[in-house]
This record gives C-alpha cells, structure tokens and sequence, in this order.
C-alpha cells in the first residue's frame, strides 16, 4: 500500500517541556532532551505515523526558505518509508511552538500562519500530485492552509483523487470544509475541533449537536464523519448509523499532541489493509491508535503492537 498526503502549509515544530508553566514568567527547560525540533504539519505528521505503521508514504507540499530547508533535512532523517517532492518558494515556512506541562497536564500551542502561495507554485504542486496519484491508493488532505487560500483547493485535490478512484481522508478545521465538500467530498473527514467547536458554521455544544453535525456531513457525501467530543470520546457517523467511541481509560491533556494525526494514519492503514471491513471498525482502529499515542512521548507515534495493545480499552456505543 501507498499513500500521499499533502501538506500545503507545512511547519518546523518546535516542542517545550516546562514544568509549572505560566504566562507573563520566565521559565528555564530543565534539560536539552526537553526540548524538540521536528517537521511538522499534519500531512507530515501522518506520513510519519504511517511509517510507524510500515506504510510507504509520498509526503507533498510547499516549503520555502531556510526552515523550509531545515524541515526537509530533518524529515529525511526519520524513515525511508517517507518520500518527499515538495515546491519551493522563497517565502519562509511557518514554525509552531509547543509548550507541554506534563506537571499540571496542559498543553499551550503557538501555531503562525505560513506564508503567501502564489498561483504557479500551487499549480506545479497539483502537477506533481497528480503524477504521485498512478502510484498511490489513497491520499490525506490535512491541516490548515496557508493565508491567501481557502478550502476550495482541498475540494481540487478531492476531486482530482476520486476521479482517479483513489480513497480520500480529510481533516481540516470548518473554514475550509464547506467550501471543499462542495466541489468533492471525501471517503472519510474528521473535523478538527481542537480550537473551537465548530462544524459547518454551527457551535456545537450538546452530544445532539456532535450528532447532528456528523450526520450532515454523511448527507454532504462523505462516508464515514468522525468528530471529537470531550477530549477521549468521538461521535462517528455513517449511512448505517451513528456511534459514540469513548474509553474508561483517563486521558493526560499533555500528551495530546499528534493524536489527532495517528488517529488519521490509523484509519488509512485499516482501510487499505482490510478493505472489506466496515467503517465503524476503521473509525475504531484510529481511536484506538490515537489512545495509544496519548501514552507517548510528544510526537512519537505508535506502532501496531502499541495500538493492538490498547484495543481492550475501547468502548463503542451505538447512538443511532
């Protein structure tokens, strides 16, 4: 199996582990090993679960500059599973910071925008996406996008994809789904919800709205919606019902980091290795996947034996 994902805004993440941490203070990080450079942006953060996965990815996108540089270098260091074709800009790519608290468990983010993409370097990316499709089975459109553009360029890449008969996973946050579902739905979304909830420009605040808004994106044409509720709980819908996964486990807040994406790499390596199975049991691998990322270290992601390991943690209910 194969996989592209895209990632048009792409980052150097930076990562901080700072105890008791506090705004408006100085703070000193205790040792070097709490500090972490990585590429990032969640179509890279996919491809880097997938490789935990032993999934080959093609990881496409846009970089510019001198961290642009920085994040490809570091990117090539972490498995040969991962190969890359990015268009170069002259603009530098954003950085996002992190700063973990394992101590009172929160987690602050600091993500900046990224910068302006011009109409040619996007039409050389789509270019060569289309070239990387004849080998792929699937693709991933994930993450934000850079200020000049909106989600009709995710609807683009759908498009381009199903037309070619290729599985679509999609996980952007609600400015850019409207937009992208009405030029191409995909197989599979998971709304990003980490920074406010809201889906299709409705604040969700009830399960009845988690619920609702999950259906609607079925009725948009996508095949499996998974939505998260209160941080360890997702509402999954499809076109035969909708369910509730959660989990008895506790969850630590600070280790949230990258979940969301081994969530998504999860989905695609159960979908492409059972292609057979029922969607609620790929919604199912991915959270558990994601549980399994919780018990890990920022941004290192699980393996298989890792998520297996926490299938009995699993609790699924069905709500409609």
């Amino acid at each position: 199996m194969k996989v592209i994902t895209v990632t048009i805004n792409p980052a150097l993440d930076r990562e901080f582990i700072v105890e008791d941490f506090t705004v408006n203070a100085l703070h000193r990080v205790a040792h070097y090993k709490d500090i972490v450079m990585t590429p990032g942006g969640k179509g890279i953060n996919v491809s880097v679960a997938l490789a935990k996965l032993r999934v080959q990815s093609t990881a496409i996108g846009i970089l510019g500059g001198y961290i642009g540089r920085v994040l490809l270098m570091e990117l090539s260091k972490i498995s040969p599973l991962i190969s890359t074709s990015f268009v170069h800009i002259d603009q530098e790519t954003r950085e996002n910071i992190s700063i973990i608290d394992p101590k009172n468990h929160t987690l602050t983010e600091i993500n900046s925008p990224g910068p302006i993409v011009e109409k040619h370097a996007l039409d050389l990316l789509l270019k060569r996406y289309e070239i990387y499709l004849s080998r792929a089975e699937a693709v991933v459109l994930s993450g934000s996008l850079p200020p000049n553009l909106q989600g009709d360029v995710y609807g683009q890449f759908a498009k381009i994809a199903k037309q070619r008969n290729k599985h679509v996973f999609m996980e952007v946050t609600d400015e850019y789904i409207k937009l992208a579902l009405q030029i191409q739905p995909p197989d599979v979304i998971r709304p990003d919800v980490r920074e406010k909830s809201v889906i299709l420009g409705r604040e969700l605040l009830t399960l009845d709205d988690y619920v609702q808004a999950a259906l609607e994106l079925i009725k948009m044409g996508c095949k499996l919606s998974v939505i998260s509720y209160q941080v360890k709980n997702n509402v999954v819908a499809t076109k035969e019902g909708v369910w509730l996964i959660t989990t008895p486990s506790e969850v630590d807040i600070s280790n949230l980091l990258g979940a969301g994406d081994a969530y998504v790499a999860a989905m695609v390596y159960k979908k492409l290795s059972e292609p057979t199975c029922e969607l609620i049991e790929v919604a199912k691998f991915g959270y558990v996947a994601a549980l399994a990322k919780t018990k890990k270290p920022p941004k290192e992601m699980p393996d298989y034996e890792d998520i297996r390991s926490s299938l009995q943690e699993c609790r699924i209910e069905r709500l409609r």
